[in-house]
């Protein structure tokens, strides 16, 4: 099969590899009809994460039909069309019988694209099958599905519900990018006074107020000052970092009021400063995380009530064999305007009705 394959920092190729074959009880091997790039990729692909190993098939996202199952697997069967979480928890440590997926101690977390290969391919061998896998609903396409493997329940879990935000609050999100739009439009579900966006590029701004977003300010144009202005000078509740960089951290601690919470879903490739010779006497909470995906099937149920503004998140799409020109696309979108990049040859594409 082809797939997509981490070899050095600044090197990957779609390539021929050998085809997954179940390695466990509770594997199930999925043919991949659509899968999407993540920034975590971009991140990968920079060497921004050591413990992806050169010969690494990339991608933790994706939507596909089941083609064979281990022995132990209970709840899916071969012919289910499936999403393919990002996270695949064991089910039976801790940390998640605490539905705290993303940590898991039981060989399970975030392996796919990771410590095990990905979905970026034509077929992937998806470990926990039983918990890592989501049957779909008819009403949900694929290539909305695709958006709930990773990003939504990011924006959710790790933005909105660590950053505590409630009725009436006001949210600031830094950074709109593709998990940055999903935490403004997951942030709307809890009904706060006012979401701020915060970004440099125009088109992101655009989007964001699409998204819901009911201010947005320009990253070079003192958007503390924005914030102070519609809040009173008292500072945002929540201030939900969406790019990864150490400005945009520092950023989200100024524009947050005291007793506030900073809610960092960024990947970063470097140290960023925490001033806690400021910090510390204003009550701040940082919180940072990996998405657990516990909220999955709540996001899914919502997608298909037609609840979830994933449609216009997709900007381009392309077949599975043009993935190089599709992550090149992703990583330059500043250039190229992309939001999410979706490939594959979609063999159900169900309409929502």
């Amino acid at each position: 099969m082809k797939a997509y394959v981490f070899h050095a920092p600044g090197r990957s190729a779609w390539e021929e590899v050998p085809d997954p074959g179940l390695d466990g009880p509770g594997d199930a091997i999925v043919r991949v009809d659509t899968v999407t790039i993540c920034g975590t990729d971009l991140h990968i692909r920079k060497g921004d994460v050591p413990a992806v190993r050169p010969g690494r098939v990339l991608g933790h996202e994706a939507v596909g039909e089941i083609v064979e199952v281990g022995r132990g697997v209970r709840t899916v069967r071969p012919g289910d069309r499936v999403l393919v979480s990002c996270v695949s928890p064991c089910g039976r440590c801790r940390y998640c019988r605490e539905g705290a997926y993303g940590q898991c101690l039981g060989g399970g977390g975030w392996v796919l694209g990771h410590t095990v290969d990905g979905t970026q391919a034509e077929y992937v061998r998806v470990p926990f099958a039983d918990l890592s896998l989501h049957p779909l609903p008819s009403t949900v396409t694929d290539r909305d599905a695709v958006l709930l493997a990773d990003i939504f329940p990011t924006a959710y879990e790790v933005g909105v519900l660590n950053g505590r935000v409630g009725p009436g609050d006001t949210v600031v999100v830094v950074g709109a990018g593709p998990v940055g739009l999903a935490a403004i439009a997951t942030a709307r579900l809890l009904s706060p006074e006012r979401v701020i966006a915060v970004d440099v590029a125009e088109a992101r701004l655009e989007a964001a107020r699409d998204f819901g977003a009911d201010a947005v300010a320009d990253a070079r144009e003192d958007p503390g000052q924005l914030v102070a202005d519609l809040t009173g000078g008292l500072g945002a509740d929540t201030a939900v970092e969406a790019v990864g960089l150490p400005e945009t951290f520092e950023l989200c601690t100024r524009v947050v009021r005291p007793g506030g919470h900073v809610a960092n879903m960024g990947v970063h490739g470097g140290p960023a400063t925490l001033h806690l010779e400021d910090l510390w006497i204003r009550n701040l909470t940082v919180t940072t995380g990996l998405v657990d995906t516990r909220t999955t099937p709540t996001l899914l149920r919502m997608a298909a009530a037609d609840r979830l503004p994933t449609g216009p998140m997709v900007t381009h799409t392309f077949p599975l064999d043009r993935m190089e020109e599709a992550y090149d696309v992703f990583a330059n979108a500043a250039r190229t305007g992309a939001l999410k990049v979706v490939l594959g040859e979609p063999r159900r594409e169900i309409v929502a009705t």
